[in-house]
């Protein structure tokens, strides 16, 4: 499933490219069609002018314009961080105080535990693909899977990824070994998918992790304090949402579509996909609460393992996309 976010965030900068061969192809053409009378006082010219820029002339002006902007670039990425995590409160006092008008009762024992084992888990599962990602992409494995037919990756993610949650759903709580093990090969295949974003740079994986971080937290806040099954009537409509976030995020691969084609499919996977996913943060969150008052009533059995994994996919969803709208704005500044 997460393999259909993968194919638009992999666009090669050709512009870029063309822009240089195109410089460079330019310059010898300009240089022929000057006059031979010229030269020499061109080459007087860059006698004199080299001169200023003799070793020593400003060497002291330049270390301290080194430093200079380091500190400048310090303070502002102290400065950005600080906007961003004012930014980050803002949103969650903000999503508390306009979708949680009437709160609920404080959570019970059983809620509270089972609700802090699921995230748990998902916490767990999180680390784990990031320690997969990060292992196969040093070992080469991440360009292999980039080169590679799509069609076949999007099969064997496909494949693996629902094998193995299959596996998880269906294993009884109490058989723990190889739940667990269903729940490690999960993670491990979620690794393997994903380890090509860090082509990325860091700086845009962070910042995308930090502001994942900030909906999901503030989201999952909403959906804990919110009154008991308030926004369980949701799951029709995100599950049309995310067929048609689906189908948009394959519609590069499947139809012949222009320029524009390609932006609107591209927006609708990434915008779609950050309402729809954080809507399901909701619903998950919910569900969590609805299944540890059956638990407690002895209806189903605790299964925290089971919850995190709609948990993880909700996270990791949200997260791709905060990259790839982050790599776009990066690609327009240039």
């Amino acid at each position: 499933m997460l393999i259909f976010r993968l194919s638009s965030a992999f666009k090669p900068t050709v512009c870029r490219h063309v822009f240089v061969v195109g410089a460079r192809s330019r310059a010898p053409a300009f240089s022929a069609t000057l006059p031979k009378s010229n030269f020499s006082t061109l080459r007087n010219i860059a006698q004199k002018r080299s001169s200023l820029f003799a070793p020593g002339v400003f060497a002291r002006s330049i270390t301290t314009d080194t430093h200079t902007v380091t500190s400048t670039s310090s303070e502002e990425a102290w400065k950005r961080f600080g906007v961003t995590a004012a930014a980050v409160a803002g949103t969650v006092i903000l999503a508390e105080a306009f979708l949680n008008r009437d709160t609920r009762d404080p959570l019970s024992p059983a809620e509270r535990s089972y609700l802090h084992d699921s995230f748990k888990y998902t916490g767990a599962g999180l680390i784990l693909t990031a320690l997969t990602a990060r292992g196969m992409f040093r070992s080469g494995a991440a360009y292999r899977i980039m080169v590679a037919n799509p069609w076949l990756v999007l099969g064997v993610s496909l494949a693996g990824s629902i094998g193995t949650m299959m596996g998880v759903y269906y294993t009884a709580p109490e058989n723990t070994v190889q739940k667990h093990l269903f729940w490690t090969a999960f993670n491990v295949c979620q690794g393997a998918t994903l380890s090509p974003l860090f082509f990325f740079s860091p700086a845009i994986l962070s910042r995308a992790a930090l502001y994942t971080c900030g909906v999901v937290g503030s989201l999952s806040y909403v959906g804990a304090t919110a009154q008991t099954e308030k926004y369980l009537y949701m799951g029709g409509p995100l599950l049309a949402g995310v067929t048609v976030v689906a189908l948009s995020s394959l519609a590069p691969m499947t139809l012949p579509l222009g320029l524009r084609g390609l932006a609107i499919a591209e927006s609708l996977s990434i915008y779609g996909g950050l309402a729809v996913f954080g809507g399901f943060v909701l619903y998950d969150t919910q569900k969590i609460l609805q299944h540890a008052r059956a638990a407690q009533m002895g209806l189903i059995t605790r299964d925290p393992v089971k919850e995190a994994i709609s948990l993880e996919l909700d996270i990791l969803n949200i997260f791709i996309r905060m990259v790839q709208l982050l790599a776009r704005r990066s690609d327009n500044r240039r």
